[in-house]
């Protein structure tokens, strides 16, 4: 049996998915409608880039109007007015990289269009 079972089980296990494959009928194709375009992928892209933005910068002015009432109300705590400036600091530092990406992402918008390099076709 042990034998047998050397051989069959491997076996098996490799023409399984020829077998289940035998009793497929030929599927119909249903997928109707249009292709999708580069301008559709780049308003796609517009629009999400636009929205993550917006919602970003309005996090990073929020820690930055945070870090400045921490500040103001730190008096003469040194420790509280470097945590204060290490927010604002942050804050600016994460509003830069948000507007790198959207620069990157408006590039990449005009690079799939291929309008980023002008009308060259």
């Amino acid at each position: 049996m042990r034998k047998i079972g050397k051989w069959v089980i491997p076996a098996a296990t490799i023409l399984l998915p020829f077998v289940a494959m035998a009793a497929l009928t030929n599927p119909t194709a249903t997928l109707t409608g249009k292709a999708i375009t580069l301008t559709e992928i780049e308003d796609l892209i517009t629009g999400a880039g636009r929205f993550l933005i917006t919602i970003s910068i309005i996090v990073a002015v929020i820690f930055i109007i945070y870090g400045g009432i921490r500040w103001i109300t730190a008096r003469d705590n040194d420790d509280a007015v470097a945590s204060a400036k290490k927010i604002i600091m942050n804050g600016i530092i994460g509003a830069i990289i948000i507007l790198g990406v959207g620069v990157i992402l408006q590039t990449l918008a005009g690079v799939i269009t291929r309008d980023f390099f002008g009308n060259y076709k």
